[in-house]
């Protein structure tokens, strides 16, 4: 998703040749202003969330691959144990 600029002259204008005063403009103005960047601020959010996740996945699957090769060597080694003890 690409960000916008928001003209805040041109919409305060734009809303003072619609009847406005200029109060009233500029209130409007600065809470559309002021969502914009809210929306902004979110998507930033989202996206460093996106990248959180990822490497934590990253990190399970490396845990796990070892978990799976220590399981392995182990039982492995439990079984040559056992074949020197067997006659």
């Amino acid at each position: 998703m690409t960000a916008t600029a928001f003209d805040t002259c041109a919409a305060a204008k734009t809303l003072r040749e619609a009847g406005f005063d200029e109060r009233q403009a500029e209130a409007a103005v600065a809470v559309m202003r002021d969502a914009t960047a809210a929306d902004r601020n979110e998507l930033a959010t989202k996206a460093d969330l996106r990248i959180e996740i990822a490497a934590l996945e990253t990190r399970m699957t490396v845990r796990f691959v070892g978990i799976a090769v220590g399981i392995v060597l182990a039982n492995a080694g439990l079984t040559f144990a056992l074949l020197k003890l067997l006659p």
